[in-house]
């Protein structure tokens, strides 16, 4: 990653820099002008296939070597390597222009002539950057407090989350006034790690100087969106040393199943041709200068290793990725190569439990009413009421119904971490709406979608909170009135506490209470005992639901403020301080009252879940990489489907050390048949020490949940089952965090959704939904295979046929080394005469695009290679070899004088049999295939006149021509379509089981 060094940032000084640090652009750019052709020229000729042709043509200028016109070579690969220049330039053109688009956007910066407009690659460390949308990082200074923002490119989380201004800058009157004071951010080296940050703000001209530390919480991180409002930062990283730069790598040449396939393919054609010249020369006995024979041989027989194979399957994927761009079944589908993936992020209440009764979403119009009737009842004075919500919690009072559902919504009510802005509409003055708390301009913000929904299903039944800071908080209950609470203390969710708390002050009567929310698992050693809690939380999680459990704990005056000083204490601890925190908290975490339990549930897109059965029915193994906490993917992965209600789930435990590794395997290796979910943290101590155990374990798994995952973590999972599993993967992803394993992955699939679309951007494929995942798949890519073998075998074909002629040829002329054909009709053989039945493969199907998708077995076929196995090419190569040896031994025995008569012949019934051919490969005929059918055969007839350099004329329109060419062409594939015929009779495919 280069030297990373800490660095001293003085505030708006950009020139008192320390170190040369990199310039704030992105490049996403494969050559400049200069490298561009001869970049272009090595990656073609670094491969062998194009080098070989490129040598054939070479040869030409040699005269001994010579067979021809150079053009019969010259113009096959120049019309391959200009397809190629062309398409590189127009993706290089793509690249600049969205290079310069990101480059040239425009930002306010602080300066001593005020606030000036730079470009974003004009902004340098240290410059005081006025943000909205970030492009860099910054250090937060915002103005006039606290703001709002969302990670969901880095992390993949599009809840908000609370950033915190530098404290001692608040005091401030101005912004401009930062740039009056000396003050400098000491910050660690750049690094990958998103979720911390270190570093120190100094501020050297204060009486005394000010000191404060600065954490993930005082950060904006490259490519996130801040909420409302405007932030003034310092910025500490650019370009390449940014968090999100860092975590995206460098996306590498990928190589379909399909390519590797033909690619060997063509090393067995090339030994052929070695074999083949060998043979000839041998048989000549190694007579004179046989080395110079050999090259001629190599050179006669050149058509075995077709070069035009690569040009048709490359044409042949831009139809295809035509086909896909106009299905009107996948919309907006785009082929990138030469939103929200299974959840959309939003989350619905689903069912509020008091443990006698339960509402569901049919029955919350009698939660309402219950809220209502308690602050009615509280108006009008019904005293009642009030005795039972002000009596503790020892009293044996029995509540009523009403009551309890009225303190278990106040509590869901209090116990958040979500702040109401209030935006302004065009009409009403923000700062009105917020002053009047206008329903239509609040929206709610939080770090977690679960915090919003339970906020907004309070809001639903009457009790709506309307303002918030940090320290106090208001809710409007039905009547319209507002109540005030004082925030005196909040104990934010951890990954490792797996709760949150509040401790409020009701300012109406000065009541105390700590309210408390969290998973089942640790909420149950807190609340009192009951025969409930248990049974209900298991019940809800089989439904798909997140659960949580909701408790309060009334305080006395006197008992908060020893638990105070004793926290007050604990937090200027410097050894031990997080334990000596917890210790405190726990203190009050006892005998608290069970108030209700909580189920929400991710609402999932569209056929999510029938999209992943087509998957599993398909063969394809799926995994689900997530930086989402584990509660969250694991209901997401229950309510997707991916695992099943009765399968088993082993929750991989959190392992730091080896040996905490070695156990958890072990215990994890006597479970069969169930699904894993592991937190990205055990994954990379498990990879660091039992890579091949744990990799050997996981993809026996049906199912595996990774969650809290890095970007650069799932790049290395799906590199890791590429290397363990010798398969190849398909990456789906939203959001920027996914750019990386999209990029590793063997396809790539992007989704535009929330998110935005840097990961579609990055894709092979980008779509708008995750349901066209089935259909991209099922239909198109199983189309894609299979007619992309069907062109390759008769590609190859084509020039297996012409090749055994020429053998056939030169053995029963002495071996000689001279063309059967040259000049014009071998260039038109393999173009003109042929190329636009062959080509019209790409048209065929053999099932309907409904039958594809409702029987997703028939893409098992694909992961076998069936349609382009070595079985299958080896019977293309025996059909080659024998209508190859009948047309050419066909002419030689029924022409009578001359050798043009030889010519004609053996050409009119090569074309006539390549034609008759793809009418027998075809099982769905086109229109287009019948025009190019019909198309060739107009070319070849009215070419003839032209070719009386190499054809008798005269000697083709006599009966004698007709009958020969028409006997030798029906010798060469009347058996064919009998066995055809035979084959599909006795022995059907599993696809004409389903069309008939």
């Amino acid at each position: 990653m280069g030297d990373f060094r800490p660095r001293t940032v003085w505030l708006g000084h950009p020139e008192k820099r320390e170190q040369r640090y990199p310039r704030n652009v992105i490049n996403n750019q494969k050559y400049n002008f200069f490298t561009f052709l001869p970049a272009v020229l090595f990656n073609q000729f670094k491969y062998f296939f194009n080098l070989y042709f490129l040598l054939l043509a070479c040869s030409q200028f040699v005269k001994e070597l010579r067979l021809g016109a150079l053009y019969t070579y010259w113009v096959p690969l120049g019309l391959v390597l200009i397809i190629t220049i062309m398409r590189e330039a127009v993706e290089e053109i793509r690249c600049y222009l969205r290079d310069k688009e990101m480059n040239s956007q425009i930002y306010s910066k602080l300066s001593t002539r005020g606030t000036v407009k730079v470009k974003s690659s004009g902004i340098q460390v240290g410059d005081l950057i006025i943000v909205e949308k970030v492009l860099c990082f910054h250090l937060s200074i915002s103005f006039p407090g606290s703001c709002f923002l969302r990670t969901d490119q880095l992390d993949g989380e599009t809840d908000w989350k609370l950033r915190l201004p530098v404290a001692c800058t608040q005091r401030l009157p101005t912004a401009a006034d930062l740039l009056q004071i000396r003050s400098y951010v000491y910050a660690e080296e750049p690094n990958i790690d998103i979720h911390n940050f270190i570093g120190t703000f100094t501020r050297e001209d204060g009486d005394p100087p000010v000191n404060e530390s600065l954490s993930i919480e005082n950060t904006l991180w490259a490519s996130t969106v801040v909420a409302s409002g405007t932030v003034v930062g310092v910025v500490i990283y650019t370009g390449k040393e940014l968090r999100s730069v860092m975590n995206t790598s460098n996306p590498r040449h990928k190589v379909g199943l399909f390519d590797l396939e033909v690619n060997c393919l063509t090393k067995i054609l090339f030994g052929a041709l070695v074999v083949v010249s060998l043979v000839m020369v041998a048989l000549q006995h190694f007579a004179g200068r046989w080395y110079l024979q050999i090259f001629r041989f190599l050179l006669l027989f050149s058509h075995i290793v077709p070069i035009s194979l690569r040009v048709n399957l490359d044409m042949g994927k831009m139809v295809f990725s035509w086909m896909i761009k106009k299905d009107s079944k996948i919309p907006g589908t785009v082929v990138r190569k030469a939103g929200r993936t299974l959840t959309q992020n939003e989350m619905v209440f689903r069912r509020l439990h008091l443990g006698t009764v339960a509402y569901g979403m049919d029955s919350m119009d009698e939660v309402q009413s219950h809220v209502f009737s308690a602050y009615t009842q509280r108006s009008v004075g019904h005293k009642e009421t009030l005795l039972l919500e002000r009596a503790p919690a020892a009293t044996k009072v029995r509540k009523t119904i009403s009551s309890r559902v009225h303190e278990a919504v106040k509590a869901i009510a209090l116990v958040h971490n979500v702040t109401p802005v209030y935006e302004s509409n065009g009409v009403t003055d923000q700062a009105e709406a917020e002053q009047h708390y206008e329903d239509t301009c609040r929206v709610y913000q939080a770090s977690s979608p679960d915090e919003v929904s339970l906020v907004q299903w309070t809001e639903s039944v009457g009790l709506t909170l309307v303002g918030r800071d940090q320290s106090s908080m208001q809710l409007r209950t039905p009547t319209g009135q507002i109540l005030n609470f004082t925030i005196l203390q909040i104990f934010p969710f951890t990954y490792e506490s797996k709760r949150m708390g509040i401790i409020v002050r009701d300012e109406s009567t000065g009541e105390i209470t700590f309210y408390m929310k969290g998973a089942d698992v640790v909420m149950a050693g807190i609340v009192q005992y009951n025969d409930w809690l248990e049974e209900e939380c298991g019940n809800m999680a089989r439904e798909g639901l997140r659960v949580l459990v909701v408790s309060k704990k009334s305080l006395t005056e006197e008992q908060y403020q020893d638990f105070e000083a004793r926290y007050v204490q604990a937090k200027l601890s410097v050894h031990d301080r997080s334990l000596k925190v917890a210790t405190v908290i726990e203190s009050l975490e006892m005998e608290m009252e069970l108030l209700c339990l909580t189920g929400v549930e991710d609402q999932l897109q569209t056929d999510v879940r029938p999209t992943l059965e087509i998957l599993r029915n398909a063969g394809i193994k799926v995994w689900m990489l997530t930086g989402d906490k584990l509660e969250t993917a694991t209901c997401t992965a229950k309510n997707a489907h991916l695992i099943t209600r009765n399968q088993d789930i082993h929750i991989f435990r959190p392992v730091t050390t080896r040996g905490e590794a070695h156990l958890e395997l072990n215990a994890f290796r006597r479970k069969h048949d169930c699904a894993l979910v592991i937190s990205g943290d055990s994954l990379e101590v498990c990879l660091k020490y039992y890579e091949y155990e744990f990799m050997e374990l996981a993809c026996q798994c049906p199912a595996v949940v990774c969650c809290r995952c890095t970007p650069t973590q799932k790049a290395q999972i799906v590199r890791l089952l590429q290397e363990r599993t010798g398969k190849l993967t398909c990456a789906v992803g939203d959001g920027g965090n996914d750019v990386s394993m999209i990029q590793e992955a063997d396809c790539g699939v992007g989704v535009e959704g929330k998110e935005g679309k840097q990961a579609s951007l990055a894709a092979d494929f980008s779509v708008t939904q995750f349901k066209h995942l089935g259909r991209l798949l099922m239909v198109h890519g199983r189309n894609s295979y299979k007619r992309s073998a069907a062109l390759s075998q008769f590609v190859i074909h084509r020039s297996l046929c012409i090749s055994t002629m020429q053998a056939v040829f030169s053995s029963v002329f002495y071996f000689a080394s001279v063309p059967l054909y040259q000049g014009f009709l071998i260039i038109g053989y393999s173009t003109i005469y042929t190329m636009f039945p062959v080509f019209s493969l790409v048209l065929d199907k053999d099932v309907k695009s409904e039958v594809a998708m409702l029987y997703p077995e028939l893409y098992k076929d694909l992961l076998k290679g069936r349609p382009l196995s070595f079985k299958t090419f080896l019977i293309w190569v025996l059909i080659s070899i024998y209508q190859g040896s009948i047309i050419m031994y066909g002419a030689l025995l029924l022409f009578e004088s001359e050798f043009v008569h030889i010519v004609a012949i053996s050409f009119t019934s090569l074309i006539l049999t390549e034609l008759l051919m793809v009418a027998l490969t075809i099982q769905t005929w086109h229109w287009l295939m019948i025009v190019g059918e019909l198309l060739s055969l107009a070319c070849y007839v009215a070419s003839l006149v032209f070719l009386h350099e190499f054809i008798d004329v005269h000697f083709i329109t006599t009966v004698s021509f007709l009958w020969k060419v028409t006997a030798i062409t029906l010798v060469s594939c009347l058996p064919l379509y009998i066995l055809k015929y035979l084959r599909r009779r006795f022995s059907p495919p599993n696809y004409s089981k389903l069309t008939s």
